[in-house]
């Protein structure tokens, strides 16, 4: 069986993503692997607001990040999880995951949700987990809720 080393999982909030991290920590923990969780927050959303926005809905969006991960590096933590550490970035999940992140956390395995919170987008043009299959350089477990 393969020993993993830099194990990444994204995550956005949703159940599917907690089901993932809870795999991804349990196997960090068994393979006493370095645990990278990451968001990323979809720039993409915010062009419309930059216009009239004030920065505020960028800043809570990045609160609201910055919570998010802190609370999932805790529960991994309870699993057993020595190395966690958290990457919060700006920009398309669809290709920062699988390119810039995993590749700067030297990722030999991504561990993402099935189906996310964008059930719009993922009916028009795809899943983020489908674009980190196509795209990674490591491999890729996809989780799904039970």
């Amino acid at each position: 069986m393969t020993q993993y080393q830099n194990i990444l999982v994204a995550v956005d909030g949703s159940e599917e993503a907690k089901t993932a991290l809870i795999k991804a920590a349990k196997i960090a923990a068994e393979d006493k692997a370095q645990l990278i969780i990451t968001h990323v927050i979809d720039m993409r959303y915010f062009a419309r607001f930059q216009l009239y926005d004030d920065g505020s809905i960028i800043t809570q969006a990045k609160t609201h990040g910055q919570e998010l991960l802190e609370g999932y590096k805790e529960e991994a933590k309870q699993f057993g999880v020595e190395k966690v550490g958290t990457a919060l970035e700006f920009g398309s999940p669809r290709s920062e995951i699988p390119g810039a992140i995993a590749k700067k956390y030297e990722a030999d395995l991504i561990v993402v949700g099935a189906t996310g919170l964008n059930a719009i987008e993922r009916a028009l043009i795809g899943s983020v987990s489908e674009a980190i299959i196509r795209h990674a350089a490591c491999d890729i477990l996809v989780v799904r809720n039970r």
